[in-house]
C-alpha cells in the first residue's frame, strides 16, 4: 500500500471515529442530567383552578417529591379550556423532566377524543404513575321513588328522568352517558357551570339524578338530602361502605372510576422516569398521604409506568367510543 492510500485510509478512520463521539456525546450529556435529575426547581402543572382534587394531589405529590428528591418542586395552575391549556404547555415543554402534568381522566384520557382542535394526544406525554382514583356515585333526590340502580333503570324505561353534571364531556355527563348506553334507556342531560350550580338544582328536585363526585356529595348523602343508589367503581368506597357498586346492581360490566396522575412530555429519559416513579410510589405508601387522600374520597393508587400508559391507552379508547356513540364533540 502506498504511503498516500495509507494516509488517507488513517485519516477516514479518525474522521469516522471523531463523527462517532459527536454523535455519542449528546446522549452521553443527556444520561448525565438523567442521573444528577433534579438539579433545580420542578414545576408541576395543575390544569385547574386552586382548591380542585387535582390542585390537592398535586399539593401532596409535589411537597414528597420535593423532600425525597431533594430539589423544590412547585404548583402552578393553568386552568382553561376543560384542562386542555395546561395539558398543552406540558405537552410543547421541554423532555427533561423539569415540567410536569398532574393529569386527570378528562385531560388525558377524554379530551383527545372529545376536542376537535386540541394540540395535544396521549402520545404527548410519558405517563409516570397513577396517583389515585376517585369514584362518583349516583344519587336521586328523595322524591325519585327508585330505592336501588334497578329500579332507577326501570323507572327511566317509564318516564324520562333528568340528570345534572359539571359540564358537556365532563365525567359527571360521560359516568351518565355509559349508564344509558348500557342500560338501554334515555336519560336528559342538563349541564351547568360547576358543581355547585348542580347541586343547587338537585337538592331542591329540579333535576332528578346526579352522578356525582363522592367528596362534593357526601355531606347531602349524610345529611338524608340526597339518596345514593349505587358508586361507579367496581367496589364501594370506604367512605360509603353500605353503597353498592352500579355494576352488582343490575349493570354488570359498569365502571367509571375519575383518576389522577403524574405525566411528563413525551421523550423524557428513563432514569428521571423511573426517580419520579419511585419517589411517587413511596409518597402514596406513607400512611399520613394516605389519610389525606382518604379524606378527600380519593383512594392511593400508584402503578409503574407501563402498567398506567396501558391503562391511559385503555380508558382512551373506553371514552372514545361513548363519545362518539353519543355524539359529543366540543370545540
Amino acid at each position: 500500500m502506498s504511503r498516500s492510500v495509507l494516509r488517507k485510509t488513517m485519516l477516514a478512520g479518525i474522521g469516522m471515529t471523531l463523527a462517532a463521539t459527536v454523535a455519542l456525546a449528546p446522549s452521553f450529556a443527556g444520561a448525565q442530567a438523567a442521573e444528577k435529575y433534579p438539579e433545580r426547581t420542578v414545576t408541576m402543572i395543575v390544569p385547574f383552578g386552586p382548591g380542585s382534587v387535582t390542585d390537592l394531589l398535586a399539593r401532596i405529590a409535589a411537597n414528597g417529591l420535593g423532600e425525597s428528591l431533594g430539589k423544590s418542586f412547585v404548583v402552578h395552575n393553568k386552568a382553561g379550556a376543560g384542562g386542555n391549556i395546561g395539558a398543552a404547555e406540558v405537552a410543547a415543554a421541554a423532555p427533561d423532566g423539569y415540567t410536569l402534568l398532574i393529569g386527570p381522566t378528562s385531560t388525558n384520557a377524554v379530551n383527545p377524543s372529545l376536542f376537535k382542535n386540541i394540540k395535544f394526544g396521549i402520545d404527548s406525554f410519558t405517563p409516570i404513575s397513577n396517583i389515585a382514583k376517585v369514584p362518583n356515585v349516583l344519587v336521586v333526590h328523595p322524591d325519585v321513588p327508585a330505592k336501588s340502580v334497578s329500579e332507577f333503570i326501570e323507572l327511566a324505561k317509564q318516564r324520562e328522568l333528568t340528570y345534572a353534571s359539571t359540564g358537556n364531556g365532563g365525567s359527571m355527563h360521560l359516568s351518565g352517558e355509559l349508564f344509558s348506553n348500557m342500560a338501554g334507556i334515555k336519560m336528559l342531560h342538563v349541564p351547568y357551570k360547576g358543581g355547585g350550580d348542580a347541586l343547587a338544582d338537585l337538592l331542591p328536585g329540579r333535576v332528578d339524578a346526579m352522578f356525582c363526585n363522592l367528596p362534593l356529595c357526601l355531606p347531602h348523602i349524610e345529611s338524608g338530602k340526597l339518596r345514593a343508589l349505587g358508586v361507579t367503581s367496581t367496589q364501594a368506597s370506604s367512605l360509603l361502605p353500605n353503597v353498592g357498586p352500579i355494576a352488582d346492581q343490575g349493570l354488570p360490566g359498569y365502571e367509571v372510576t375519575g383518576w389522577f396522575g403524574l405525566f411528563a412530555p413525551a421523550g423524557v429519559d428513563a432514569q428521571i422516569v423511573e426517580k419520579l416513579n419511585k419517589g411517587l410510589l413511596a409518597i402514596l405508601d406513607n400512611e399520613e398521604v394516605k389519610r389525606q387522600l382518604l379524606a378527600q374520597g380519593a383512594e392511593p393508587d400508584g402503578s409503574s409506568p407501563a402498567e398506567f400508559d396501558k391503562f391511559v391507552r385503555a380508558e382512551h379508547a373506553k371514552w372514545a367510543k361513548v363519545i362518539q356513540e353519543a355524539g359529543i364533540s366540543l370545540e
